[in-house]
């Protein structure tokens, strides 16, 4: 840590994004004594310069950041977390600090609408509710949800064929849900799909550099 280029508080900014969509979170600061002890623990510490304390990431509302991963920029002046975050990472409630938005120039669907959608499917299982087209297939069952992915697939196939791809964006959207409600059934994470896909493209990485 004697890299690190300490501001004349003694501070360092951090950012912390989400391991999973690379989404930024929310922007602190730490001393080195926060930064060895995330370093440590595996759990992002902080330095308020409010209340000028050291502090632990979720120690009052339980919304902890398990780190994954620790980088210093080039200048070594700015950390890098990133984060499993349970819950909110913002104090208002908020997914991420970052939501008061200043302008659109293009409209960009956030990736982690889909672990979203991945959430909704798991609070179904644990609080159901009337008409909730999830819990009727989680009633129905492996094979009731097994034959909607099928159906869901060959509509992709469909409007693919058809070339229309208002369609093609619907059925695919379709085919995710489904595909998310059998991987709740199955009791699959989203991130063992993810390491899946993750490992084959370190792998094609390593060919690719070998050719």
């Amino acid at each position: 840590m004697t890299d690190i280029k300490w501001n004349s508080h003694g501070l360092v900014p951090a950012i912390a994004v989400d391991a999973y969509t690379n989404s930024v979170l929310m922007q602190a600061y730490m001393n080195e004594e926060a930064l060895q002890l995330t370093l440590e623990t595996g759990r992002a510490h902080y330095y308020s310069r409010s209340r000028k304390k050291l502090w632990l990431k979720g120690e009052t509302s339980g919304h902890f950041q398990e780190v994954v991963e620790v980088y210093s920029d080039c200048d070594n002046d700015s950390i890098l977390l990133r984060v499993v975050q349970t819950g909110a990472a913002c104090h208002t409630g908020n997914r991420t600090c970052f939501f008061n938005k200043l302008k659109s120039f293009k409209r960009v669907a956030n990736i982690d609408i889909l672990q979203k959608n991945i959430d909704t499917i798991e609070d179904r299982s644990v609080n159901p509710r009337e008409g909730s087209y999830t819990n009727y297939l989680l009633n129905k069952g492996r094979e009731k949800i097994c034959k909607k992915v099928g159906e869901e697939s060959a509509e992709v196939i469909i409007a693919a064929m058809k070339g229309d791809n208002e369609e093609l964006a619907n059925e695919l959207a379709d085919l995710y849900f489904h595909t998310f409600v059998l991987m709740k059934d199955r009791g699959l994470s989203f991130n063992d799909v993810l390491c899946v896909l993750e490992d084959r493209h370190n792998s094609e990485r390593k060919r690719n550099y070998k050719s």
